[in-house]
């Protein structure tokens, strides 16, 4: 019952794509029923009228054969007719146009699909974590970068990662103008650069009433809450309080089980860098002791 189904499946993606045109030469499909009428026993057979051709077409779906490949990208298909309507990305073209909005677009699918869910608010796709709705499958996995902390483009001068390649550009524009002149690394605004500067010259204008000095005005910020005992930082989890949000950050970890911090001797892992650096001096573990590199 259930392969009758998922034959009769692609019987239908045959007719949506308009395989079914002899006329446009392309294959023609069939389910006959097994022992006549709309019985459902014994594995339907699909069959071609069209010829051989046909069927060694449809069987690219079996094979994973894509031997139309476009010259711009590199990227295969199965079919002609997918490569073309593909080159239309990369000419620019776009024949199907929004009647509502004056959106174009380089195919009547992609048309169909922006009218039903831009102009009716058809939300079908749904973030599993925080239930928020979108209209395309592309955008609720951008979105989910925000539940899982992934951040695949990077900055090629400082190396900061970002979510999304927007985000990377407006950085990009910016840190062209904030580079440091002693070591090249680039700041996304001139009071960055200027806080990264002290790194280097010492400089230490920020003082606290015990006589400490800081570089940087949110340094001194953050230790004046050592004088005031102020927490404001809290853990949505357990309700713990924090002075900093980089201690509220690593503590975040117990609850994630998050150990971005690995040992390069054994491949052990750990949440904090204290850990690690325990581990790595500790005669059970990867310690020079350990490795035995020192008499005992």
């Amino acid at each position: 019952m259930q392969e009758r189904v998922s034959h009769l499946g692609a019987a239908y993606a045959v007719a949506q794509l308009g395989l079914g045109n002899t006329e446009t030469g392309h294959p023609s499909a069939s389910f006959p029923s097994q022992g006549g009428g709309d019985s459902l026993d014994g594995p339907p057979t699909m069959l071609f009228t069209g010829g051989a051709h046909e069927m060694a077409l449809h069987q690219r779906v079996h094979t994973g054969e894509r031997p139309y490949t476009c010259p711009h990208c590199g990227k295969g298909f199965a079919q002609p007719n997918n490569l073309r309507v593909h080159l239309l990305i990369h000419t620019g073209e776009r024949r199907y146009r929004c009647t509502l909005c004056g959106k174009s677009f380089i195919s009547s699918s992609h048309l169909k699909r922006h009218r039903t869910r831009v102009h009716t608010g058809e939300k079908p796709f749904s973030c599993s974590t925080c239930g928020k709705m979108f209209s395309e499958a592309g955008n609720l996995r951008k979105h989910q970068r925000v539940h899982t902390g992934e951040k695949p483009y990077s900055c090629g001068m400082c190396g900061r990662g970002f979510a999304w390649i927007r985000n990377l550009k407006t950085h990009n524009v910016r840190i062209r103008f904030c580079m440091c002149r002693f070591c090249g690394k680039g700041f996304s605004s001139p009071a960055n650069l200027e806080s990264h500067l002290r790194t280097h010259t010492g400089e230490r204008p920020y003082g606290c009433t015990c006589g400490k000095a800081f570089s940087g005005l949110s340094n001194l910020e953050a230790h004046k809450r050592v004088h005031t005992g102020e927490k404001p930082f809290r853990c949505d989890t357990c309700g713990k309080h924090f002075s900093e949000a980089g201690n509220l950050k690593k503590h975040q970890r117990v609850h994630t089980g998050e150990k971005p911090f690995n040992c390069d001797q054994c491949g052990k892992r750990f949440a904090w860098i204290c850990n690690l650096r325990t581990h790595q001096q500790s005669a059970t573990g990867c310690g020079p002791q350990a490795r035995g590199e020192l008499e005992l």
